[in-house]
């Protein structure tokens, strides 16, 4: 009857860096704006395509921790 369940994750502080994109550009108003521009481009459009690469480097951390504790 008892079952082997794999051990309970517990809650790691790097995990907060998978918040970090969603709150950037969850929070509109902040970047809702044209000035400055980048190469003719506005704020707006070039803050969020930033945030590709910068969301893949908030993802490492926690990806580089993962790979350690499966070790």
């Amino acid at each position: 009857m008892y079952e082997d369940k794999p051990p309970r994750r517990k809650f790691h502080p790097i995990y907060l860096f998978l918040m970090v994109p969603y709150i950037a550009l969850l929070w509109v108003p902040f970047y809702n704006r044209i000035d400055p521009t980048l190469f003719g481009v506005p704020f707006f459009y070039w803050f969020q395509m930033s945030w590709i690469l910068l969301g893949a480097l908030c993802i490492l951390p926690v990806y580089l921790f993962q790979e350690s504790r499966r070790k």
